[in-house]
């Protein structure tokens, strides 16, 4: 089915549209070589530009509010990253008829990494747990709240509901009372009584880039900000095998409270994710079913 259908409110993006919105706005790059980048996103649209560049337009207008909090903060993040992140070249303006900021990023090679298909799952754990230690030190001061950082109880209501509405489509085959099971501990674990930190909140394996399974960058930082740890403990679920979840846990030194928020938090996205996403993102779909299996094996 077209991306179009995948959220009300949708803005028509060709390659036109975007040949004329660089060749407006940075005439410098007009004749590059524009086209469409496949991608399991959600929020915005990819067009490569020439070898070295990657235009982003947001597809919504809740995702215009990320532009310009990612041109401000990334700059400002990846000094303190073990990895790449986006790099902004330039920061595009609306114009042609799109309504909503958008940005030039320098081009991150690499694949996304796919669950049950790692090279390296160990190694790849390490490297994740890396990340996101060192997400974690950062202390710049002014930073946004995080997208899903609060408490897991302010997720309740929206998760009670995807578990509903899952009732309703047996042909996905969700154990919906074991899920509640799951995500009813996770509602009764301890709450972080610590300070927020700097968070990635989106750690999703289409948020990930890979070079013979290693990890080299980590990409999409419209939900980051600071919140509870637990959030960003989703690739234990969404991606890494058993063992290597184990060696994530290990050295992160996460905590039996802070791995069941956790592990609620993983859930909660996948089954809110299924029910939308089942009929027009196979991605997104793909892996919250996987989020669903890995979460009730381990449970």
């Amino acid at each position: 089915m077209s991306r179009r259908q995948m959220h009300p409110g949708l803005h028509p993006i060709d390659d036109d549209l975007v040949r004329r919105l660089i060749a407006g706005q940075f005439p410098q790059w007009a004749g590059l070589a524009v086209e469409r980048f496949p991608s399991g996103g959600t929020v915005n649209a990819m067009y490569r530009l020439g070898d070295g560049m990657v235009v982003r337009l947001p597809l919504v207008e809740g995702g215009a509010e990320d532009v310009s909090m990612e041109q401000e903060w990334l700059p400002r993040l990846a000094p303190h990253l073990p990895v790449a992140i986006p790099e902004a070249l330039g920061a595009g303006e609306p114009a042609e008829g799109y309504p909503w900021p958008w940005s030039v990023y320098r081009w991150l090679a690499g694949e996304n990494p796919e669950a049950g298909a790692l090279n390296e799952p160990v190694l790849l754990a390490e490297d994740l747990a890396g990340y996101v230690t060192a997400m974690r030190s950062i202390t710049l001061p002014g930073a946004p709240e995080a997208y899903r950082g609060g408490p897991v109880a302010s997720l309740d209501a929206a998760t009670r509901a995807a578990i509903e509405e899952l009732r309703g489509i047996p042909q996905e085959g969700v154990n919906c009372d074991a899920v509640a099971v799951v995500w009813e501990d996770a509602l009764r674990a301890p709450g972080w009584d610590g300070p927020p930190v700097w968070l990635h909140a989106d750690l999703m394996p289409g948020n990930l880039l890979v070079d013979g399974g290693r990890l080299t960058s980590v990409i999409d930082f419209g939900c980051m900000g600071l919140g509870d740890p637990a959030c960003d403990l989703f690739p234990a679920w969404n991606l890494l095998p058993a063992g290597a979840r184990e060696v994530f846990r290990e050295a992160l030194g996460v905590d039996d409270a802070a791995w069941r928020r956790g592990r609620g938090r993983t859930l909660s996205q996948a089954l809110i994710a299924l029910p939308y996403y089942r009929k027009t993102n196979p991605a997104m779909a793909h892996n919250a079913r996987h989020v669903i299996r890995a979460v009730l094996e381990e449970f």
